[in-house]
C-alpha cells in the first residue's frame, strides 16, 4: 500500500499542475476575489459533489474528481488570500502565485502530517461522502465566522477550516484513487 505522504503528494502535485495551467489561461485574475466569494466558490464545488453522491442521474459529464480538485486549489487561493489580502488588480506572475501555492502546501501538508499521526489515519476507514460532508460543515464554520466580521471566541479561525477543507479534498481524491499509477 502506498503510504499516505506519497498518495497526498500526487495528488497535490497534480492539483498544483492545474493551477500553473488556469494561472496560463487567466492569470492571477483569481487575486480580486474576495475572502467570502472564494467560500461561495468551494460551496458550490462540494454541493455538486453531495449531488453527484445522492442524485441518480447527471446532467453535467464532469465528476467528482474535478471538483475536488477545485475545492483544494480555491482552498489554497482563499489562505493565499489570508496571507496576502485581496488584491483590486490582478498582481502576481505565474511565478509568484505558485511560490505562494506551494507555500500554502507546505503549511498545510504539515497540519496533515501532525493530525494524521495523532488520529491514526482514521481517514482511510471514513466514506467520500462522509469527507464531502465535513467539508460542507466547514464551509458553513467559515460562512458564519466571516459573518461576525472574521472574529472567533474559542474556535479555529478562517484559515484552519480551510486547511482542513484541503485536507479533506485529498483524502477523497485518495479514495476515489484519482492519480494513481
Amino acid at each position: 500500500m502506498t503510504s499516505t505522504p506519497d498518495h497526498y503528494q500526487r495528488v497535490m502535485k497534480n492539483c498544483q499542475s492545474l493551477f500553473a495551467k488556469k494561472m496560463t489561461d487567466y492569470g492571477s485574475a483569481w487575486r480580486i476575489l474576495r475572502l467570502p466569494s472564494l467560500t461561495d466558490q468551494i460551496f458550490i464545488k462540494a454541493q455538486r459533489i453531495r449531488g453527484l453522491q445522492t442524485n441518480t442521474t447527471q446532467k453535467v459529464d464532469e465528476g467528482e474528481v474535478s471538483e475536488f480538485i477545485g475545492i483544494i486549489n480555491y482552498s489554497l487561493m482563499a489562505l493565499i488570500q489570508i496571507e496576502l489580502g485581496v488584491s483590486d488588480t490582478p498582481d502576481l506572475n505565474i511565478d509568484q502565485a505558485l511560490a505562494e501555492n506551494e507555500k500554502q502546501a507546505a503549511v498545510v501538508y504539515d497540519l496533515m502530517l501532525a493530525k494524521n499521526h495523532d488520529y491514526g489515519e482514521a481517514w482511510r476507514d471514513m466514506r467520500v461522502s462522509s469527507l464531502t460532508d465535513l467539508i460542507l460543515q466547514k464551509l458553513m464554520r467559515i460562512k458564519q465566522i466571516e459573518g461576525n466580521d472574521g472574529k472567533t471566541i474559542v474556535s479555529e479561525g478562517i484559515d484552519a477550516n480551510y486547511q482542513d477543507i484541503v485536507n479533506y479534498a485529498v483524502f477523497a481524491l485518495i479514495h476515489l484513487k484519482a492519480f494513481e499509477d
